[in-house]
């Protein structure tokens, strides 16, 4: 049997499904349609969906790492999420949240994390849903999860998070912030309401609106995909914002690709040369506004 073939219009259902207003059951009625049989549209779903199970690129039990679950102070209540540290560093090291998509914290953002530290940098991957008891393991909870979170309070226990970095032991006090999808938001978001965050690489985020640029203090880099339509339908707005406000800020745009291109659990939409691409250029920005 060949493999099913995913059409752009496939990957945008999909987009519409975990992101806006379509169900399971519509999705798949619309998928099937695309696919044209059940059976079809019941293959293709696995390679649209992220797969978990994908070999991480930084193995857990990795020796030059240590990592760990962690429980920290959030704005009201505890915040939990999962710590990744280089072995043997010499000195203090600058430290990097990594913020998870609308899926909340789950293995591929726990191996995001890794790979961060690796790069030089103390790495905490925070659980945005910690307010709501952490995140369960399907993902469909997950993405239910985030509709009722209470942004400003996510907001500022992005800030909390920051504030606990900067007081580790191990990190010279100056934090950056790196978000994917509903974390590229929120990346955008605590750029507003954190006057000390030192840097932000927001990938593929909803933008924040104009009135609230004139806030950000922090250098952004900012990553977006070529078909991704929803996201970029707020380019322009924000670009002009940044620009009229003086704001330091690198756009990148990735001809070609889709929303979720660095992730690499999504055989469908990753896209192995532009997450390259964006990664170095991600890992350059943050040592050279961290140091």
């Amino acid at each position: 049997m060949s493999k099913p073939e995913i059409t752009q219009a496939m990957i945008e259902a999909y987009d519409e499904y975990t992101h806006l207003t379509l169900d399971r059951r519509g999705f798949m009625q619309k998928l099937t349609a695309l696919a044209g049989s059940g059976a079809a549209a019941a293959a293709i779903m696995p390679m649209l969906a992220a797969n978990q199970a994908n070999a991480a690129m930084v193995e857990e039990a990795d020796a030059r790492l240590d990592v760990s679950d962690v429980t920290y102070p959030g704005a009201a209540g505890e915040m939990k999420g999962y710590l990744a540290i280089p072995k043997d560093a010499a000195a203090k090291l600058p430290a990097v949240i990594v913020i998870h998509e609308n899926r909340g914290l789950n293995p591929h953002i726990r191996d995001v994390a890794r790979r961060m530290a690796l790069e030089g940098f103390v790495a905490l991957a925070p659980d945005f849903l910690s307010p709501n008891g952490g995140t369960p393991a399907n993902e469909d909870e997950a993405r239910a999860m985030f509709q009722s979170l209470d942004m400003a309070n996510a907001t500022a226990n992005g800030e909390a998070t920051r504030a606990f970095l900067a007081g580790h032991e191990k990190t010279n006090g100056k934090v950056g912030a790196i978000g994917f999808c509903w974390g590229g938001g929120m990346v955008n978001r605590m750029a507003v309401a954190s006057p000390e965050l030192a840097a932000g690489v927001a990938y593929y985020g909803s933008q924040v609106a104009a009135d609230q640029v004139p806030s950000i203090k922090a250098p952004l880099m900012l990553h977006y995909a070529g078909l991704d339509e929803r996201i970029n339908a707020g380019i322009d707005a924000y670009k002009a914002a940044l620009d009229a406000n003086g704001k330091t800020y690198e756009l990148h745009m990735y001809d070609g690709v889709n929303h979720a291109f660095n992730n690499d659990t999504s055989s469908a939409r990753y896209d192995k040369a532009a997450a390259d691409l964006a990664w170095s250029r991600t890992v350059e920005f943050l040592k050279k506004n961290l140091a």
